[in-house]
């Protein structure tokens, strides 16, 4: 059984008072929707969430200046944003289990996981036209559009029989780490950071997105019929396909905590780098 389902938020130790915060930010705006079909399946759907994404958001705007509502209202677009591709997600990849319980389209059945996604999307334009910042609405839409087209570049991939590890490396940068990357950017934007560092946090971001995914893949590889088991599958040497993996983990781990020390040092600064830590656990 997939051990994403068994985990324990491991960042609850030592951010429990960013998620309490993001927690109770996602409470107050489900709540403007309480007489809505959907305000219960999407708290089922928000059930459980590491939160990681809406984390590095807020702590990007407080390492460049002042994290404020607006960066919580935000932090909840990008795990509303989350939330929709893993409703849809667990519907591509038929998952029977997500997060110790049933997956939401197992619990409240196709038809409404679809108009689910579709109501997500209204309530992060919602968001957008009230952070009244025509930038932040870009990222949040081309985020959107991009994590949609790695799904559909990796569904055809999964067919194809010829994958390679920048195949591989695409399909993670669409669907994962360009969350990563808007999130830090909206960060640092909303924290009123100039060019130079709202640039390097989406460095940091996209970086970080990418050894993430590539440390959830290692650590789930014999339980997900995915891009990584085709490349397990096709190779002579699956050994030398791990060790390229851990090679790729490396770096890009490594790329992220260079683009982070352009950030003057602070408290702030310093757990971005404590999270990035996480993708070096061994796995």
């Amino acid at each position: 059984m997939d051990r994403k389902n068994f985990e324990i938020n491991p960042l609850i130790k030592d951010y429990k008072n960013y998620i309490d915060s993001i927690n109770q930010a996602l409470k107050k705006e489900l709540e403007l929707y309480s007489a809505s079909e959907f305000f219960e399946p999407l708290q089922y759907a928000l059930e459980g969430g590491k939160r990681i994404r809406p984390i590095i958001l807020v702590l990007a705007a407080e390492s460049v200046g002042k994290c404020n509502e607006h960066a919580f209202i935000a932090a909840c677009a990008v795990e509303l944003l989350h939330t929709e591709s893993v409703i849809h997600d667990d519907i591509i990849d038929n998952e029977i289990l997500r997060r110790r319980k049933d997956p939401f389209h197992i619990k409240y059945g196709y038809n409404t996981s679809i108009m689910t996604g579709d109501f997500v999307l209204g309530l992060i334009l919602n968001i957008s036209s009230r952070l009244d910042n025509s930038r932040i609405a870009r990222e949040l839409a081309n985020t959107a559009m991009m994590m949609s087209d790695g799904e559909m570049i990796e569904t055809r991939l999964e067919t194809s029989e010829d994958i390679t590890f920048d195949d591989y490396l695409k399909v993670i940068e669409y669907k994962t780490a360009t969350a990563f990357e808007a999130a830090t950017k909206i960060g640092a934007i909303l924290g009123g950071g100039n060019e130079e560092q709202i640039m390097a946090f989406a460095e940091y971001g996209k970086n970080m997105g990418i050894a993430y995914q590539i440390r959830d893949d290692l650590q789930d590889w014999n339980n997900e019929d995915k891009l990584f088991n085709t490349l397990i599958k096709k190779s002579s040497d699956p050994r030398n396909v791990f060790d390229h993996m851990d090679m790729l983990l490396t770096n890009y781990s490594k790329k992220a905590k260079i683009a982070l020390r352009k950030m003057d040092d602070g408290p702030a600064r310093r757990r971005l780098e404590s999270l990035l830590d996480l993708t070096m656990l061994n796995v």
